[in-house]
């Protein structure tokens, strides 16, 4: 199993407590890939190493995520590669059901719905807004997507959290490409898809996940996302869908209402209302699931995560270029076909 770490002390120890219950007819190992925190997480993973030979603590000098999952990748000794974060909580089956599908053939890759646990007042505003379908932005990797789809198991795109592979598989992919420090694992999706290779969504190794506590946090995150998902859209075309252009049409619009000159403003305007409209209606499904103080705060969930992920794919359009091929690709009968013809000469 491999697990990036940073500043983890408040609960490393829960996580890893929590891990080690995995049930699995086999030898497990706890790789933990420590970006030279700053509390006493490391000092807290070598006492658990101490005690435990499965749990090894490995150095993660450049202290991102995805550099750690590639030393983890190098240093592991399994048939069997499982990615597990610091902040989610998983089944006690859910190493022995993902290698069991693997298994059965047919599949490259195995992952769970994240189930979003709020543990603080926004942890737990920002969980109701994500059980949304205004919150999971299409994505069909969400439990609530999965409930209404009625599947035991859903064939995925590039929307992927976590999961299970052979070795084989990211050895043959050359791992995470370090070039994205977010949106990592639906970077190396795309390229597995790309090669043929099948991903699967099963219900039964959902995961619990533990969304940020603050406003700030979850805008701070959601923009890295929309960052790296524009330029995930512009290696793999194929990987950009329509609902990824929404959040940055919300932004584009909501600029437009203010500044736009006239004829443009009141059409600005009245898509801003429209979008209102929709914050409001969803924010009223989820109150039902939610208390009312939470269920308050939710509207500003949703436009913290839309105006956020908006901004932050159109600086990546200006940082990497506009994802031209993927926007192509979205295009209608023949004059997209001409689109893709002038682009790839």
């Amino acid at each position: 199993m491999l697990v990036p770490v940073f500043n983890e002390e408040a609960h490393i120890r829960e996580a890893v407590a929590a891990m080690k219950q995995q049930r699995f007819d086999g030898e497990l190992e706890f790789l933990f890939m420590d970006g030279r925190s700053e509390d006493g997480t490391r000092a807290i993973l070598d006492e658990l190493a101490r005690e435990d030979a499965r749990v090894r603590v490995l150095d993660n000098p450049a202290r991102r995520l995805v550099n750690g999952l590639n030393r983890g990748l190098r240093e592991a000794r399994g048939r069997f590669i499982v990615r597990m974060d610091a902040h989610s909580y998983y089944g006690a089956d859910y190493v022995a059901r993902g290698v069991a599908r693997l298994e059965r053939g047919d599949v490259v890759w195995v992952s769970g719905p994240p189930m979003p646990q709020g543990v603080g007042p926004w942890s737990r505003r920002i969980a109701l807004a994500l059980e949304s379908w205004l919150g999971t932005g299409g994505s069909q990797k969400w439990p609530s997507r999965l409930e209404a789809a009625g599947v035991q198991e859903l064939e995925l795109d590039t929307s992927v959290f976590g999961g299970v592979w052979r070795r084989e598989t990211l050895e043959a992919e050359g791992g995470w490409d370090e070039g994205w420090p977010v949106n990592e694992d639906s970077e190396l999706a795309a390229r597995i898809l790309a090669a043929g290779g099948r991903i699967v969504c099963l219900p039964e190794l959902e995961a619990r996940y533990v969304p940020r506590d603050s406003l700030r946090g979850l805008a701070k995150q959601y923009a890295r996302y929309g960052f790296y998902r524009e330029k995930t859209g512009l290696r793999h075309p194929e990987s950009l869908r329509r609902s990824h252009l929404l959040a940055p049409l919300v932004l584009i619009t909501t600029v437009a209402a203010v500044i736009a000159p006239y004829p443009l403003r009141p059409l600005a305007r009245i898509g801003v209302a429209a979008y209102g409209l929709a914050v409001l209606s969803a924010s009223i499904q989820v109150a039902r699931r939610g208390r009312l103080r939470d269920a308050i705060g939710v509207p500003l969930v949703f436009v913290t995560m839309h105006l956020a992920w908006g901004a932050g794919f159109l600086a990546g359009c200006l940082r990497f270029g506009p994802p031209l091929r993927a926007l192509a690709r979205m295009l209608p009968g023949a004059g997209a076909q001409r689109v893709r013809a002038r682009l790839r000469g």
